[in-house]
């Protein structure tokens, strides 16, 4: 067996397999011998099969498979041994296809794969590099907002006579036809509205002031800014569809809703925090205001990992196999289109610089990723996701025994494995560079990740 490599340049090479009748030979008589001991056919005695019957019957196929099973072999062995950063994964040469063979056992086969390679490329992080890290400070309106849904939460539910601004109307919606009469077979469902969830001032304005009874016409998909999923969930219809409504909608108040807020007692306060551990409206406002401060430091956080991703990427300038990348793909994902391949490629291409930054800041940096840390990162994963639907905390023991079963699942556990990778690739990031601190209201913060 025979197999060279000819580069074409930095990023693209071909390797050529050369595969004799003596290389194969052997593992196909071996495999046949095989065959003919497991087979069972009529007129013969279960692993009594002649091999030449065998040969006569299945040898081409069995020829193919061994051939394919050795290609493979041998491919992903020269590969390791030449230290070959290989990126997707190699693919057989469009002119093979051309080749034709007797698969008559006595064939000298040839195959070229194309292979896409990583680039090379140095990272020179240092002090000079330096990012804005955020501490994001609770403005007024925020705090305020927070409060009054907070003390809604725990209100009471009233029925006034007139709706007002953040009242919910139990209202009956049935699609117009283009005179403006009830389409017949037409869309028609009875749903709570909340006003604080309509973004038309217009349309919002409309429905303040109605009384059980009073009918209103109005554009749904404007009153909700072509909000789909909102629209589908009050008519009960595919967001699809909801996205292609065209028809008015007439609203029948059946009902006005208002979730009234809870006073700022003390039997609220211990509702909210335990037993005397909040005592006055200014220890309340404290406590909101550090709650979401905590929230706030993980968004801070969230920018700050976003902004380090972009600033390596648009840093760390290398090229990449785009032409191989784009075959590689396309044979991997039959359906894809080309129009789909050319709008989701620069994403890809993104994320791919972004694993091979990763992959070189461990191991020029020796960072390892131990087991322990992907079990206690899963293990706070699931907690706050069980925490989610059930007040009451799993035990140690319970936690500990769902992340066991959950990394036993090797895609679970790659997931896992990658986001820890990330962190401690964005760890060592800010630990070489410079950051700097600066506040910023969280309606201003806002703003910039609009």
């Amino acid at each position: 067996m025979n197999i060279s490599q000819e580069k074409i340049d930095n990023l693209n090479t071909v390797v050529k397999i050369n595969i004799a009748p003596e290389d194969y030979q052997p593992r196909v008589e071996k495999a046949m011998k095989d065959h003919a001991k497991k087979a069972k056919m009529p007129g013969f005695r279960p692993g009594m099969v002649p091999v030449a019957h065998i040969k006569k019957m299945y040898g081409k196929s069995i020829l193919v498979d061994e051939i394919n099973n050795m290609l493979s072999d041998t491919l992903n062995k020269y590969l390791d041994e030449e230290k070959l950063e290989v990126l997707g994964q190699p693919l057989p040469k469009a002119d093979d296809d051309r080749k034709e063979y007797n698969w008559d056992f006595a064939d000298n086969f040839e195959f070229n794969y194309e292979v896409g390679l990583a680039p090379e490329f140095d990272i020179d992080f240092s002090s000079k590099d330096k990012l804005t890290q955020y501490v994001i400070k609770v403005d007024d309106e925020t705090l305020a907002s927070r409060i009054k849904n907070i003390r809604r939460s725990y209100g009471k539910m009233t029925n006034p006579d007139v709706s007002a601004d953040d009242d919910v109307l139990y209202a009956e919606l049935a699609q117009l036809s283009p005179d403006g009469s009830v389409f017949e077979d037409g869309i028609n469902n009875t749903a709570s509205v909340r006003l604080d969830q309509i973004l038309d001032a217009k349309i919002k304005k409309s429905l303040i002031g109605l009384k059980k009874g009073d009918e209103l016409v109005f554009d749904i998909n404007k009153a909700f800014d072509n909000d789909a999923a909102k629209v589908a969930g009050l008519l009960k219809i595919e967001e699809d569809e909801a996205a292609e409504l065209k028809s008015n909608f007439k609203l029948t108040v059946k009902n006005v809703n208002r979730l009234e807020e809870g006073d700022l007692n003390q039997e609220f306060f211990d509702k909210l925090f335990g037993e005397g551990v909040v005592t006055d409206e200014a220890g309340f406002k404290a406590k909101i205001t550090e709650e979401l401060e905590m929230m706030m430091t993980q968004d801070a956080e969230r920018k700050l990992q976003d902004d380090i991703y972009n600033y390596s990427i648009d840093k760390v300038s290398f090229e990449l196999p785009d032409a191989f990348l784009k075959r590689w793909l396309k044979a991997t994902n039959e359906k894809l289109t080309e129009e789909e391949l050319e709008g989701g490629y620069a994403d890809f291409a993104k994320n791919l610089k972004w694993t091979l930054i990763e992959n070189k800041l461990m191991k020029d940096n020796n960072i390892d990723i131990k087991y322990e840390e992907v079990f206690e990162f899963a293990k706070g994963s699931l907690d706050q996701q069980f925490r989610m639907y059930s007040p009451q905390a799993l035990t140690e023991e319970q936690l500990g025994q769902y992340t066991v079963q959950y990394l036993q699942n090797k895609e679970n556990a790659n997931k896992i494995f990658e986001q820890v990778k990330a962190l401690k690739v964005f760890d060592y990031i800010k630990s070489v560079i410079t950051l700097d601190k600066k506040e910023i209201l969280f309606t201003d913060f806002n703003k910039l990740t609009a």
